[in-house]
């Protein structure tokens, strides 16, 4: 509560934290904390070494080296690490940067797609791969798909389901465009899964209730993995609720392993996508990013070419997916700055999560 509201008084003041003055402090109504720490140059040193040990450069630890300050520890190295993603595409908008460094930092990292994303495709965007088939396969059902998802399409009405067909082609866009994302970032494709929770298979906005096949999912390839970092997704504001309805099942099946023994071992990470704004004081581990990497993660993010335009549910988003993740990590990075950090060019927040006994 100390680091959330020195935070806020430094972004409130526009004074890196080091600047604060016991005035600063009584002016906002902060003075209990001077009653607790004797004056302000004392709360300061504390608060801003806090938030600079948030920062480093190796979000999967830094081997054989003193890890007293840093975020995450240093053993075991090289790490088994598990990246939940709602949707396709949601782990490069939120932590495409973290992603490639872990992966050059030789970790064995394993992204998990939980849901297939399919109601996100456009039909004129799933018709062009219709038409590319037909005009390659040698099979006769290519070249028959296309004159059959447009026949299809027409006889459509306003809100009804889309057809098998037309929502197992865009299942596939979007595991196409994953993949190809992942291979970009350097993830083998052994490491790359599909899970297809199916609460979200209604081929309408609306989902089912989670059952047991998607706890099982879920709980069968965490213990496959058994892994020492799992990021998951921590904003819980996106559209139709699907990262909320992900996140309850992995924290279920988190509560239900955590007395394993390999879980001893192991942290969770959760990370904010383009839906939530976090505040600055709720990240415990800040990973910066170059310029060059930041444009890195962007060319992550165009791999998923179905979803690079206006989202087809954009939520509160103005712009396309890129746009806003490049706007999160550099404001991030500004916030850090004006506390009085060193200037990056973006940085990816992660909070870390302690589970309730």
């Amino acid at each position: 509560m100390i680091k959330k509201a020195v935070t806020w008084l430094s972004l409130h003041t526009g004074k890196p934290i080091l600047k604060l003055t016991d005035e600063d402090y009584n002016q906002n109504g902060m003075n209990d904390i001077l009653t607790e720490y004797g004056r302000a140059y004392n709360v300061n040193i504390k608060i801003f070494n806090v938030v600079q040990h948030t920062i480093t450069g190796w979000p999967g630890g830094k081997p054989n080296a003193d890890d007293t300050n840093r975020p995450e520890r240093a053993e075991p190295f090289p790490k088994r690490v598990l990246v939940f993603s709602p949707h396709p595409a949601d782990d490069v908008v939120s932590m495409g940067g973290t992603l490639m460094r872990l992966v050059d930092h030789g970790h064995d990292v394993h992204v998990a797609y939980q849901t297939s994303g399919n109601i996100a495709v456009y039909d004129d965007e799933a018709l062009r791969y219709a038409d590319f088939l037909t005009e390659y396969s040698t099979k006769n059902s290519g070249k028959n798909l296309y004159k059959k998802l447009t026949d299809t399409m027409n006889r459509k009405s306003p809100g009804d389901l889309d057809s098998a067909e037309m929502l197992e082609l865009k299942s596939n866009i979007r595991k196409a465009e994953a993949r190809s994302s992942c291979r970009y970032c350097g993830i083998p494709d052994d490491n790359i899964h599909f899970l297809e929770m199916p609460f979200y298979e209604t081929g309408r906005e609306r989902k089912k209730k989670t059952g047991r096949k998607d706890f099982e999912l879920i709980k069968n390839i965490i213990q496959k993995v058994k892994p020492h970092q799992i990021y998951a997704a921590g904003d819980l504001s996106d559209p139709h609720g699907t990262h909320r309805i992900c996140w309850d099942v992995i924290h279920r099946v988190l509560m239900d392993v955590k007395d394993q023994d390999w879980f001893k071992d192991c942290y969770v990470w959760l990370y904010s996508g383009v839906w939530q704004d976090v505040d600055v004081s709720e990240i415990d581990m800040a990973v910066p990013l170059s310029p060059g990497e930041r444009m890195k993660k962007r060319r992550a993010i165009f791999k998923h070419a179905s979803q690079k335009d206006q989202p087809k549910y954009p939520g509160r988003i103005s712009g396309e997916f890129w746009m806003a993740a490049d706007d999160k990590t550099i404001s991030n990075a500004k916030n850090y700055d004006n506390l009085g950090l060193a200037e990056y060019d973006s940085i990816e927040g992660f909070s870390k999560l302690v589970l309730d006994s």
